[in-house]
């Protein structure tokens, strides 16, 4: 990934994923903690068999809530790319601690606008869910990236969907 006006692309979206940690967490503040920033930005197709991430954009504000400070950034409802037209399936974004799992907020349904939401925190552990938005009755799936694969740690059931409320799954 290069994030100096280029963008990274690859043909399976978990190489996507996987070139993105890095790379952002290279920018300012991306690993300050209460000082850092969160970046945010999308992985689309151009229904070229290829995937793409936008480029990072730190747009967001810093809100203290009690004796947590949160981050926040928005991901864009679009993109522009002069070769075509582009399909968004993920946001991601980063987190500027260690560690920092996907927070409610994150996980909530009224946040979810595309098939996929990444998030990252400042080791790059990196976490995915998959919110099902499309199926009210399926659950929401959430995982951890564990070397190239996905481990399944969670559901959020069909009535915590409005809450973002994750079931763990057991390990026996």
């Amino acid at each position: 990934l290069h994030l100096a006006g280029a963008q990274t692309m690859a043909g399976d979206i978990d190489d996507v994923i996987d070139q993105l940690c890095p790379a952002i967490m290279a920018m300012d503040g991306a690993r300050a903690k209460d000082f850092g920033q969160e970046y945010c930005g999308a992985i689309y197709t151009l229904r070229d068999g290829m995937y793409y991430a936008s480029f990072p954009s730190p747009q967001g504000r810093t809100t203290i809530v009690f004796e947590d400070k949160r981050k926040s950034c928005h991901a864009p409802r679009y993109v522009n790319d002069s070769r075509g037209y582009a399909s968004i399936l993920a946001d991601y974004h980063s987190h500027p601690w260690f560690p920092s799992p996907m927070s409610p907020e994150d996980r909530r349904a009224k946040n979810q606008r595309w098939v996929i939401r990444i998030q990252f925190d400042a080791k790059c552990r990196v976490m995915k869910l998959i919110p099902h938005m499309d199926d009210p009755g399926r659950p929401g799936e959430v995982y951890v990236r564990q070397g190239k694969t996905w481990k399944l740690i969670g559901f959020i059931t069909p009535d915590d969907k409005p809450f973002g409320y994750i079931t763990p799954v057991d390990e026996a």
